[in-house]
């Protein structure tokens, strides 16, 4: 007990706690405040913690900005900062993006962009970007597996602000092919020569090469590009290699002066559909910038086959174990091809394998046989019996081909068409192999044609 001086009792007898507490200078809780005073304790930690995590954050937020600062300025008032120039193809994924500095596939010194800076650059998948990194300091702990992007300096050869007003691909007007591409080189050159009278070929094209095992579909496919390259050296080549095999790589390189984008059979399947997509993707953004591209893809079905084994189940599947789902991604690629009324095309030329055995591959090109605007069709007879090219002459076309022929040259194939129309398919090919080689060019060939066959009126 506490003994108090009589003044002081007679004063505490009338008086509450508080009087009480200020005569002997100690805090005494009023009865009323109990309960508020414990939830203000119990909320103090609570209120500390907000306070903490507030102050970290705008910390943080302070240091992004000065993060985004330093990237503006180019290192130009980074001070210690160190940066070093890179280039490559922009590869845009779901969260996050990539300059693949190695080529078309993956690589160590690839470097990682932000969505956020990608939407701030405005930049697209396929883009050739060329900027700059920051190297860690001298001491400094590298946190990331990839050096970021903290400049651009040219897209596609513009600077960004070029770059942000230049058109979209998917908002451009398709139109059917008008201009021919040439194959013809030579006159011993026999391929070309006879793609040219069966089935031409046009800016924009959409063509599909449909051949058996064996038949000499590569060799189709390099004749071609190096007679693009020969006579329309103003066109952007590009030959996408999937499941292929390394030798065959190696000599379309040796060949063939223009890109040679491939993903060999040893590698697993989500590495074949990362080039095809990055493929064409660039090939867009060139013609987004008005340039004619031709993309010569080998092939369609190993294709379908990489994205039947690498995109996720949807639950459908069709005759052949081939998902559903599978086939959209082909059909994208293979779509892109298309004669642009603002200016530019993109050709594709693609091979499907049929007679494999496979019903996995009868799936594949059933679901590709109407979408082409070209056909070129190979044989397996002819090419047991040696006989090249091995082309099926009466069943290859392109469609609208009045539109890449002239009116003369028009009148005679058709003349032509209704000779061989009546031939099998080795009489009809060594008929026309036999007046190529009478002949220098195919003009000279149609000339020998109109001559010789009765007009049909």
């Amino acid at each position: 007990t506490i003994d108090l001086p009589p003044t002081t009792k007679e004063a505490g007898a009338d008086a509450g706690p508080s009087a009480v507490g200020a005569i002997l200078d100690i805090e005494l809780p009023e009865g009323d405040n109990t309960a508020e005073t414990q939830r203000e304790r119990r909320e103090q930690p609570r209120r500390r913690k907000l306070e903490r995590s507030e102050r970290i954050s705008n910390r943080e937020r302070r240091e992004r900005g000065d993060r985004q600062d330093r990237g503006q300025r180019g290192g130009r008032e980074g001070g210690d900062d160190q940066l070093a120039p890179i280039a490559g193809i922009l590869d845009v994924q779901e969260n996050h993006a990539f300059v693949r500095t190695s080529g078309y596939l993956p690589g160590s010194n690839d470097v990682y962009v932000t969505l956020g800076n990608v939407r701030r650059w405005g930049l697209r998948a396929g883009d050739a970007v060329a900027g700059a990194v920051r190297l860690p300091r001298e001491g400094e702990r590298q946190r990331q597996k990839y050096n970021a992007l903290v400049r651009v300096d040219s897209v596609n050869g513009m600077t960004p602000e070029e770059a942000k007003s230049r058109r979209e691909f998917g908002k451009l007007t398709p139109l059917y092919p008008s201009e021919q591409l040439r194959m013809e080189t030579s006159a011993k050159a026999y391929t070309p020569r006879v793609i040219d009278l069966v089935a031409p070929v046009g800016k924009g094209q959409r063509g599909l090469i449909v051949s058996p095992p064996k038949a000499g579909k590569t060799m189709i496919i390099q004749q071609i590009a190096k007679a693009i390259e020969l006579n329309n050296p103003e066109v952007h080549l590009m030959v996408v290699l999937v499941d292929e095999r390394p030798e065959e790589v190696t000599d379309m390189r040796s060949i063939v002066k223009g890109e040679v984008i491939a993903s060999t059979f040893d590698r697993p399947a989500s590495d074949h559909t990362t080039v095809a997509e990055l493929a064409i993707e660039r090939a867009k953004r060139l013609v987004e910038l008005g340039q004619d591209v031709v993309v010569l893809l080998d092939s369609l079905t190993r294709l379908s086959r990489a994205y039947n084994l690498a995109a996720p189940a949807s639950g459908r599947i069709l005759s052949g174990g081939v998902d559903a789902s599978a086939l959209y991604p082909p059909k994208k690629f293979f779509g892109a091809a298309r004669n642009l009324k603002e200016g530019g095309s993109l050709t594709i030329i693609a091979s499907a394998l049929v007679e494999t055995g496979s019903k996995m591959d009868e799936v594949i090109f059933e679901e590709f046989k109407g979408t082409g605007n070209m056909e070129l069709r190979l044989s397996r007879q002819l090419a047991d019996r040696r006989i090249f090219p091995a082309i099926d002459v009466n069943a290859s076309g392109t469609r609208r081909e009045e539109m890449l022929f002239k009116p003369e040259e028009l009148r005679i194939m058709w003349k032509l068409r209704r000779v061989l129309g009546t031939l099998d398919q080795q009489s009809g090919l060594e008929l026309v192999l036999d007046k190529l080689k009478e002949t220098q060019s195919n003009a000279e060939f149609l000339m020998l044609v109109q001559k010789t066959t009765p007009s049909v009126e």
